[in-house]
């Protein structure tokens, strides 16, 4: 897509252990170079609700018809609606905000057999790192919509779960999409609170919905709270940023 940064090559050396301190060095410097990119092409996106599920749903599936619905109806309230930016329910709620005119983010990984970025981005960013990737996923986020989904989601479910657990961050629901899907996740859950591992309180933030209309009953309230504590911390473009239409209007990529 425009404007999407071209994939290099995977460093699979990064995780093996020691190296040259040079190779760590510039290890340290890309690193920093894909958050500074992400910060300054996501400052102005304004406030996202970010959908997680599998890549492999497709068009045809009810996964897919109820991500893109419930991002339309997510969209129309006015957040933008923020993904991993690939296929399957990521592409459906993308695609649902751009039905509605919101604002539609993908943040997409390379991987060895590299995942396309869907075709309804607005704003598309591109990492090599899924840890980085992941940071801003939940830095420009208020509320996450869990569709069901593989490893990947699970991880990016937890990990947030934990970020929330111990006070990383506050005020930020988790919605989980499919009682039968995530239901043996669920007992597991469950099993954790009963042995002491996780306390019940620590998963207020957390809820479930069976269908659209009641994921939209269970976030109504939440995404208005959240919307009048985003717009108050609206920032604008700065010419010493060389931030002027850095990421262009509304609908443009």
């Amino acid at each position: 897509m425009p404007g999407e940064r071209p994939s290099t090559p995977i460093d699979l050396r990064f995780l093996e252990g020691p190296r040259s301190r040079w190779r760590e060095l510039r290890s340290v410097v890309s690193i920093a170079s894909e958050f500074i990119r992400g910060f300054r092409k996501l400052h102005f996106v304004g406030p996202c609700v970010t959908f997680f599920g599998s890549a492999r749903f497709k068009e045809d599936h009810p996964y897919y018809t109820a991500a893109r619905e419930l991002a339309q109806r997510i969209g129309r309230v006015g957040f933008a609606i923020m993904t991993g930016g690939g296929p399957g329910i990521m592409e459906a709620a993308n695609r649902g905000a751009r039905d509605v005119g919101a604002r539609s983010i993908g943040c997409n990984i390379v991987l060895p057999h590299e995942q396309q970025a869907n075709p309804y981005l607005d704003v598309s960013l591109t990492f090599e790192r899924f840890f980085v990737r992941k940071v801003l996923l939940v830095k420009y986020s208020t509320c996450f919509v869990v569709m069901p989904g593989g490893a990947g989601t699970v991880d990016e479910l937890f990990e947030t779960i934990t970020l929330i657990q111990t006070g990383k961050v506050r005020d930020f629901p988790i919605l989980l999409y499919g009682k039968d899907y995530w239901s043996p996740m669920l007992h597991q859950i469950e099993h954790m609170v009963e042995q002491g591992t996780l306390g019940r309180k620590e998963l207020e933030f957390v809820f479930v919905a069976d269908t659209v209309e009641e994921a939209t009953t269970l976030l109504q309230e939440r995404l208005v709270a959240m919307w009048q504590r985003a717009s108050r911390r609206k920032d604008t473009p700065k010419w010493w940023f060389l931030e002027e239409g850095l990421n262009g209007r509304k609908g443009d990529r």
